[in-house]
């Protein structure tokens, strides 16, 4: 199958200093965000590359990869799925790909398996469309990836300087306990400080007092040493 040759390429890019480390990177301990996730230890790149060779594999084949145990397979499988939504141009096949996409978040679990492909995805998909009710529906989700899948698509609006939804799913998710969410939320918010500081500035002084602290460092960290000073001395 050509599951198991994509599986057999990733193995022989394993490294051994990388498969002990991420397990302790990525939180895999017992009660943390990552529990019980399997590595074989592979960087980015390497995995990018035995995607693009395989981006023609069926979806039926992408789902067997999305399930499957290991880390770096479900990351190859998303990057599969973001090189095939970037290709299609129709309509119906970019909302096949979205759905089949929204379908399998809890596969979708973990920080960076959401990241490099919630904004290329969701956030594509989303942002030529008046109606995405589904973002609040997934920050109302009890699954910590819906809700930071739900934050990180934005920054494919805030690329275009639509800044609407990041700041209304800011406001919501403000003072939720995970600091997976706080980094996530904060990230955004800087990349909208990059691209409209007035933004940014009115969500920080309107929220800076109550926000978690890290999420504020992080919508901060392009602002003047004088600006930082003045938000972080708020606290």
């Amino acid at each position: 199958m050509k599951i198991q040759t994509i599986q057999s390429q990733l193995e022989s890019l394993s490294n051994p200093e990388k498969k002990a480390y991420f397990p302790t990177f990525f939180k895999t301990g017992k009660g943390q965000y990552g529990e019980r996730d399997l590595f074989i230890g592979i960087i980015v790149p390497d995995i990018r590359k035995v995607a693009k060779a395989n981006k023609d594999i069926t979806p039926e084949e992408i789902e067997l990869l999305l399930n499957n145990s290991f880390h770096e397979c479900r990351m190859c499988a998303l990057m599969i799925l973001v090189e095939q939504f970037k290709k299609r141009k129709k309509e119906n096949e970019r909302k096949s790909i979205f759905d089949f996409y929204l379908s399998h978040t809890s596969r979708i679990n973990n920080w960076d398996l959401v990241d490099l492909s919630a904004k290329d995805i969701v956030g594509e998909y989303l942002a030529d469309k008046q109606d995405r009710t589904v973002l609040y529906e997934l920050a109302e989700s009890s699954l910590l990836w819906d809700q930071r899948i739900a934050v990180i698509a934005t920054f494919a609006f805030i690329k275009r300087h639509d800044f609407t939804d990041i700041i209304k799913l800011s406001e919501k998710l403000l003072y939720h306990k995970h600091d997976l969410m706080h980094k996530a939320i904060g990230w955004m918010l800087r990349e909208t400080g990059k691209k409209n500081k007035s933004v940014l500035i009115g969500f920080l002084d309107k929220h800076h007092q109550s926000m978690p602290r890290t999420m504020l460092r992080y919508s901060i960290e392009k602002l003047s040493a004088e600006e930082k000073s003045y938000y972080m001395r708020k606290m």
